[in-house]
């Protein structure tokens, strides 16, 4: 992972690269840093380019990239498919090698649509004078633009800073509907910015991913910025099939008598069927391909970083719920059993009474056990970090264990008081969550930079000691619900509309996922110098759920924590899960209790002003 940026300018100005988005970028990629300035003669165009690098996989390779025809290339992405990249050698260079022998846009958008995994790039074709750039089919990767009349300037850049009363535009993601190219040459004559677009589309298909101008909210742009399809009419091969969108005249009733609690031997019925269960199979398959694909190549150990404690390659952010259950039960199947790995979980401090000033949590007998082994001093403190998350990642942390005991499982205990929570909102989260600006995305924003920083405590050696989880790689379940059903609003929908109301809820998520979780969950996770993985968005997992009709994904006639998602509670089950298979979903926002923590009256999506206070 990278944190890259580019700042170009058609007039005699030079933009300066603010000094709090170039220590945002820096943190991203802590490895290398460097710059590379383009200028030539005769045209009036000016390009910055900065690169900082998180290093992955092969060599250490600095960016910007820079061949001996004046190409620069930035990559923030991982290829996991479409292009041969060899165990020891470096993606970005792989890539850039592809790109700096086309000779057409149409053999620079086969490079790109071929191209499985997230990625955000920026390429400066030297000999055409274009700047082309732009997110993957998901927008897995951050980038962000913002203009400037009155230098006539875009920047580009993975993440940006917050800044009250600028008088610079403001900051937009870029939509991942499109990949964009600005001939600089042409616009440097015309005195204006014109973006060509190349929008995604489905193959053998007339269908587009979305309505691309609709998206990109025109405006909002600078009035110096034009917006454009491409003239020759050409777009990228998206890299999943569009959603089975079938309807059954009827469906067979079913036939079980289930309470409203379900338990985990209601889901042994549903797997008596061998065509359900191959359908299972072939799920588990592919998505703990995409679980190897994440994990096979961890970061290269220097002597620098090699210490006496086995340190884990690979985190989780854990809440013991199913999606990161899988996530944990198939990332144990590919990782050396010497090798420990953490589960991230975060809570945040929940109110006290006045009268005792000390939480009036039940724990059962159970949990007042674990307390003790924890070696817990104060008791009302543990009680006020007991919430939802924590007690369902521990009940999962016990799963694992007798799945496989040999495993070191760092279950690292992730405590956010409201100071703490405070301080670090306005001194960087808000700063990472920009330019959403919503409760929800506060919430979130906040609960994902708290688990995927690691720092907390673990159990090690039967004691409760302070620890800091050093993995680059963060394994996150987004994608799991949006897929399968797993919100509560496609229940509202599916009473409302039925099964076609719930298929045009589903065939929205994943069009809307870069804008409202993607590009904020980079940005938050590469914070920390980590990288954001996110198995349940391989091309290969979305292409197999896509393929199924929904009956087969999710069953809304079903109670709560059996039908939606209820293949992949299938799914879970045929691994070995147990409780955790038929746990409700529970945002990520509930279940860690940062919401309504500072204000117990606001929507999720209200503008949150605490955002807003730098």
């Amino acid at each position: 992972m990278c944190g890259i940026c580019c700042v170009v300018n058609i007039s005699n100005l030079q933009s300066a690269l603010d000094n709090a988005v170039l220590g945002n970028l820096k943190k991203r990629g802590p490895n290398c840093s460097q710059e590379v300035t383009k200028a030539v003669a005769g045209f009036n165009y000016h390009c910055f380019f900065s690169g900082h690098v998180l290093h992955m996989r092969g060599l250490l390779t600095p960016q910007p990239l820079e061949d001996e025809k004046g190409n620069v290339f930035l990559w923030n992405g991982e290829v996991f498919g479409g292009l041969k990249v060899g165990s020891e050698e470096n993606d970005a260079q792989v890539v850039f090698d592809h790109l700096s022998k086309c000779t057409s846009e149409s053999e620079i958008l086969s490079i790109f649509s071929a191209i499985q995994g997230p990625w955000a790039f920026i390429y400066f074709q030297a000999d055409s004078h274009c700047l082309w750039f732009g997110r993957d089919f998901f927008g897995r990767r951050s980038l962000l633009w913002q203009f400037d009349d009155e230098e006539k300037s875009i920047m580009l850049t993975s993440v940006g800073a917050l800044v009250i009363g600028t008088e610079r535009g403001q900051w937009q993601e870029v939509p991942a509907s499109a990949v964009y190219k600005i001939d600089l040459k042409a616009c440097s004559l015309l005195d204006s910015l014109v973006l060509m677009t190349y929008p995604w589309k489905y193959p053998s298909s007339k269908l587009q991913k979305s309505d691309l101008t609709h998206e990109l909210r025109l405006e909002q742009f600078s009035s110096c910025v034009s917006l454009t399809m491409n003239a020759s009419g050409l777009f990228l091969t998206a890299p999943v099939v569009p959603l089975n969108i079938a309807i059954p005249a009827c469906l067979p009733e079913s036939k079980q008598t289930l309470c409203t609690q379900p338990s985990f031997e209601d889901l042994q019925p549903f797997l008596q069927s061998d065509k359900r269960k191959k359908v299972v199979h072939q799920l588990l398959d592919v998505l703990s391909e995409a679980v190897r694909r994440r994990i096979q190549y961890p970061p290269s150990k220097t002597v620098a970083t090699c210490t006496s404690v086995n340190k884990a390659n690979v985190a989780i952010l854990f809440s013991g719920g199913i999606d990161s259950m899988i996530l944990a039960t198939l990332a144990d199947r590919h990782i050396p059993v010497e090798h420990p790995i953490d589960l991230l979980n975060v809570a945040f401090q929940l109110k006290k009474p006045k009268a005792t000033k000390k939480c009036k949590t039940v724990l059962n007998a159970h949990q007042c056990q674990e307390e003790a082994k924890l070696g817990s001093t104060e008791a009302g403190d543990f009680k006020c970090f007991n919430v939802p998350d924590r007690v369902t990642g521990r009940a999962g942390l016990q799963e694992l264990q007798d799945i496989n005991p040999t495993r070191t499982w760092n279950f690292v205990e992730i405590n956010v008081t409201l100071d703490e929570l405070q301080e670090m909102r306005q001194k960087t989260i808000s700063h990472l969550v920009y330019p959403l600006e919503t409760v929800l995305d506060d919430s979130i924003g906040c609960a994902v930079w708290f688990a995927s920083r690691g720092t907390g405590a673990a159990l090690l050696n039967n004691e409760m000691k302070e620890y800091t989880s050093t993995a680059k790689v963060v394994l996150t379940g987004i994608g799991a619900d949006e897929q399968l059903a797993g919100y509560s609003r496609h229940r509202v929908r599916y009473k409302m509309s039925g099964l076609e109301g719930l298929v045009n809820e589903l065939g929205m998520e994943l069009g809307r996922i870069s804008s409202r979780n993607l590009g904020r969950d980079d940005r938050i996770i590469g914070d920390h110098g980590k990288e954001a993985r996110f198995p349940f968005l391989d091309e290969e997992v979305v292409s197999f759920l896509s393929s199924l009709p929904v009956w087969e994904k999710a069953d809304l006639t079903l109670p709560r924590g059996l039908g939606e998602k209820l293949l992949l509670r299938l799914a879970a089950r045929e691994l070995g899960l147990t409780a955790s298979a038929v746990l409700p979903k529970r945002a990520m926002q509930f279940g860690s209790r940062i919401a309504k923590m500072e204000n117990g009256n606001e929507k999720a999506s209200d503008k949150c002003n605490r955002l807003q206070r730098v």
